[in-house]
């Protein structure tokens, strides 16, 4: 295993691991190099997986990284094991073999250890004199005391008995048990206090704006911060780290407007499984009267939720190339597939959107959000029918196959003035509660309560089985043939893959055993 060299950057992030970065980002670089990163740890909570920080550990490069959960970005990089890697600042080591500990700024030979950085070479020759640190005990012998800088923080063990607060920070850490720090953090802030305090909340600066980006050439796409869904098909995109958004609307944005909006899209996938076709009868002998046509020609959409393949696919790189895919395709129908965005568009011929919901039906056409002016006429142009957003929840089957995107419902927002809870329905929110709110806004459209349960009753879905030739790579998602491409399997195998499917007009919800939504469709 090559050493794991690297860069440090106070304030910005180790070599390519940059603050702020997608844990999907992350993680597809470090498996890209699996000589080098020969083992990666994700480690998560189960019951609560979209709201507690993630920590991946890099136990062979002595690395580990804290993402915050509700977006899933890098908070915070710890390095814990100086023997495993060879960090650098400004051309020089952090931390010399032990023979040459504060004399010599050279680096160090290639296969010498390091016991870690020295006190008198951080404070001297490396960044200078800074304010006195914070002092924190521990369980063991030693406390912990914390050197910092604006970004970057040392923690050096001082033992209980010597420790006063009466000492400076030089006769403190020149102790001969003190000299060697165990740990460096890198995160963003003024002081490693001030970073506590706001890590998980902190807004980050653009990846774009950081002197990584600027001497890389690299193209990193605009990021969707937040989908707002108003239904009827209108959705509306928020680009990160900006005042922009855009508005896509299934049945009239076409493939050339989402191309100019989000870039070309990193794969597209060929829709042709229709063995789901079965419940479409079955759904138009349930529904009632209360059901619009729309609704009623659309019952696949409820197993129709992920049409994605591994990144390997057919990336496109400009639009011409994005319209030659479609040649030889009869109906043109395929797959947007943006992974590094978190969502995937079907790209077909126009199709009625679901109806809109009951609290916008006194509301005209032109003040409906989002609405179009100029409405598509013709029955043969291509448009976005389709949307798939992905949650990217850590134990879920297809994890890190897409980034995080985070949505919200706007039309179940509450009144400013409403006494009841005005808590925004979101992909950080439990399904149960979700499924409360949709209940009450789609009451009107069913005959009764009994009739709105059983339509919506949950249909179960294993997403484990795609390791069989005879699986729907539509239906249930990531099959890939042993021939060629990568497998789409998870970190690690412990999770379960059966999820359960619920349908609402134009949602549809596949949702985790323990609550939270892992993907939702949208038409």
């Amino acid at each position: 295993m090559s050493l794991f060299s690297a860069i440090l950057h106070p304030n910005i992030g180790l070599g390519f691991m940059t603050l702020g970065a997608s844990l999907h980002d992350i993680l597809t670089k470090l498996k890209a190099e699996p000589q080098k990163f020969t083992k990666l740890d994700v480690s998560y909570s189960q019951e609560d997986p979209v709201a507690e920080p993630i920590i991946l550990e890099l136990p062979a490069n002595g690395i580990r990284l804290r993402f915050d959960g509700p977006e899933q970005r890098l908070r915070l990089i710890e390095i814990l094991d100086f023997t495993k890697n060879r960090i650098t600042y400004q051309d020089k080591d952090i931390a010399k073999a032990p023979n040459n500990q504060g004399a010599s700024s050279s680096p160090r030979a290639a296969g010498q250890a390091a016991s870690g950085p020295a006190f008198k070479n951080v404070y001297h020759r490396l960044f200078g004199p800074t304010y006195a640190g914070e002092y924190i005990n521990t369980d063991s012998k030693n406390g912990l005391y914390i050197l910092s800088y604006p970004g970057v923080a040392f923690s050096f063990p001082v033992p209980k008995s010597a420790y006063s607060p009466d000492k400076d920070v030089v006769s403190l850490l020149s102790a001969p048990a003190s000299q060697t720090a165990v740990s460096v953090a890198i995160f963003y802030g003024k002081s490693w206090k001030h970073a506590r305090e706001h890590m998980w909340t902190e807004i980050l600066p653009s990846i774009k704006s950081t002197i990584l980006y600027s001497k890389s050439k690299e193209i990193v796409p605009d990021e969707i911060s937040l989908v707002k869904i108003h239904g009827g098909g209108r959705l509306q995109l928020f680009k990160k780290w900006t005042n922009s958004h855009f508005w896509l609307n299934l049945g009239e944005t076409s493939p050339q407007d989402l191309v100019a909006e989000l870039g070309a899209p990193d794969a597209i996938y060929r829709k042709n499984d229709q063995r789901m076709y079965i419940h479409k009868d079955r759904t138009a002998s349930d529904s009632r009267s209360g059901s619009s046509s729309a609704d009623q020609r659309r019952p696949d959409d409820l197993t129709d939720t992920d049409q994605s393949s591994v990144p390997t696919g057919s990336d496109e790189s400009d639009d011409e190339a994005i319209e030659e895919e479609t040649v030889g395709n009869v109906s043109g129908e395929c797959f947007y597939n943006y992974f590094y965005l978190g969502f995937d568009i079907l790209i077909s011929p126009p199709k009625q959107p679901s109806r809109i919901p009951p609290s916008q039906m006194n509301l005209e056409e032109h003040q409906l959000p989002g609405a179009s002016i100029i409405k598509n006429s013709s029955p043969d142009r291509l448009v976005a029918t389709k949307v798939i957003l992905h949650a990217n929840v850590p134990g879920s089957y297809p994890f890190n196959r897409h980034r995080r995107v985070r949505w919200e419902v706007a039309y179940l927002s509450k009144d400013a003035n409403d006494d009841d809870d005005g808590d925004v329905v979101d992909s950080e929110m439990h399904f149960d509660e979700i499924e409360k709110r949709l209940r009450e806004e789609w009451k009107s459209i069913f005959g009764s309560k009994d009739d709105a349960q059983k339509r919506q009753r949950g249909m179960v879905l294993n997403r484990g089985w795609g390791d069989s030739p005879g699986s729907s790579i539509e239906f249930l998602g990531g099959w890939e043939d042993s021939s060629g491409g990568l497998s789409a399997k998870k970190l690690d195998d412990s999770g379960d893959s059966t999820t359960t499917l619920y349908g609402f007009p134009g949602l549809v919800f596949e949702v985790l055993k323990n609550g939270y939504v892992s993907a939702v469709t949208l038409w």
